[in-house]
């Protein structure tokens, strides 16, 4: 668009009532004259008269010229940006100084009714509370609104939740929000169905970014016994409220509940579209190697493992020692292989193996997704113990744990493992110990991963009420 166009465009319209108006003027201030003039040229007291009109002319002038200025160009009061709609009365600083501000989701329900989201926007507005992302979902009765809000840190959470509620807002849940959730939603999903196309044990982790904080459940068809355990759900899948169950691919079924905010339907088939797509791509995980030295010259090869690696982890098994496979699995011995096709199934979590030159394996990570927890398990093979491989596999596994987004990792032992207890040590993170008889799970703290202050979602229901 050219200059000229848009100041065609930024013309206000003539009205003919303002073209009469001023015609009638122009006649006027004719006759005016023409009597001014007269009265001049007969009359003794033609010079005040004179003067006088001139006085008058130029108020008249003025007067034009601010009713001109204000009713012509002026914005309405309130109204800088001249929208014709009032803005409400500011409640932050008018000072010009940067007020602090912290970034919010909400979600709220709302009546299916024309004015309900003004009535909200109007609520937020009037907290210069800023509207970044807006998101519907229609539902049978009423529609959710989640927002992406950036208010005045001084606002609390509860006033806001009160002003929502006075505006028809009901069930509304609010948690802090940081600048991963600027990205835009479509652009989000893209990200989410891409990181669960190149490695199929991101689908959990997408599932939960998607859903926020979630607990999920991958409940298999068989139990490590090799005893059917009943757990399946129809193709469709199951939407219940705060729980939806999905087909799990590999056999079984997907559990995700979150008991403090029901889920919508646009949300259930969001989980369900990339539940497909994880059916459709098969098993699959990253191909990289790295390559390292050992302190004595060895060169390994730690990669990521799946379920093809279970005859060579097997094969790992059977030169452990019963000491090595009672540290690791903390029962008895000759249980320790079925395990392995559970753990090497990347619908749990992700294992890195460790291999040598000749291809054999010689030690094993395990990080597993434990509903909102995550575990740590490692196993090295007795010849190759004590080179640092197990502090090698722990960092690594604490660093795709950072990644996933995990606030903590726990590893489960006996206290008498004292390579394990050093392993964790050496991470240099804050750890929690807690021993029951004989039996130590050290928990560490990833200080790295965002971490979100919410209020629950049961204070705001007292709060409406």
């Amino acid at each position: 668009m050219t200059d000229v166009t848009s100041a065609k465009s930024a013309r206000r319209p003539h009205h003919w009532r303002r073209d009469l108006i001023e015609l009638a003027a122009l006649f006027t201030a004719v006759v005016v004259a023409d009597t001014i003039a007269k009265t001049v040229v007969r009359g003794a007291d033609g010079p005040y008269m004179l003067v006088f009109s001139a006085i008058a002319l130029i108020a008249t002038a003025t007067f034009h010229t601010w009713w001109a200025r204000r009713h012509s160009h002026a914005p309405p009061a309130g109204d800088p940006g001249g929208s014709g709609h009032p803005l409400p009365p500011r409640t932050g600083a008018d000072n010009g100084e940067p007020v602090e501000t912290s970034l919010w989701r909400m979600r709220t329900t709302v009546r299916d009714a024309p004015g309900s989201l003004a009535a909200l926007c109007t609520a937020l507005a009037r907290h210069q509370v800023d509207i970044l992302t807006l998101q519907t979902h229609p539902l049978a009765e009423g529609t959710v609104d989640e927002f992406l809000l950036r208010a005045p840190t001084a606002l609390q959470a509860s006033e806001l939740n009160r002003e929502i509620a006075a505006a028809g807002g009901s069930s509304t849940w609010i948690e802090r929000a940081d600048a991963h959730d600027l990205v835009d939603t479509p652009t989000r999903l893209l990200g989410l169905a891409t990181r669960t196309a190149l490695d199929a044990a991101e689908l959990p982790l997408a599932l939960r970014q998607l859903l926020g904080r979630c607990t999920i459940h991958s409940l298999p068809a068989v139990s490590l016994t090799g005893r059917p355990t009943g757990e399946t759900a129809p193709v469709e899948g199951v939407l219940e409220e705060t729980v939806m169950r999905l087909r799990d691919p590999n056999g079984g079924a997907i559990t995700i509940e979150r008991p403090y905010l029901p889920f919508t339907p646009t949300e259930f088939a969001r989980a369900r579209a990339l539940v497909e797509l994880d059916a459709r791509l098969g098993p699959r995980i990253p191909r990289s190697h790295d390559v390292l030295t050992l302190p004595e010259g060895n060169e390994i090869t730690v990669r990521r493992a799946d379920q093809s690696d279970l005859v060579a982890a097997r094969a790992m098994h059977d030169r452990c020692s019963e000491r090595t496979l009672g540290l690791r699995y903390h029962g008895p011995v000759g249980d320790a292989d079925r395990y392995l096709d559970h753990l090497l199934s990347p619908r749990f979590g992700r294992t890195l193996a460790v291999q040598t030159a000749s291809g054999r394996l010689v030690a094993l990570g395990h990080l597993m997704w434990d509903g909102d927890e995550t575990e740590v398990a490692l196993m090295v093979e007795d010849d190759w113990q004590r080179r640092g491989i197990g502090s090698e596999l722990l960092g690594r596994l604490v660093a795709m744990a950072v990644e996933a987004g995990c606030e903590s990792v726990y590893a489960v032992t006996q206290s008498s493992n004292t390579g394990m207890v050093a392993a964790m040590r050496a991470l240099n993170l804050p750890l929690d110990y807690q021993i029951e008889e004989g039996t130590l799970v050290i928990t560490a703290r990833l200080g790295a991963t965002r971490t979100r202050s919410r209020l629950p979602y049961e204070e705001y229901q007292q709060a409406e009420r």
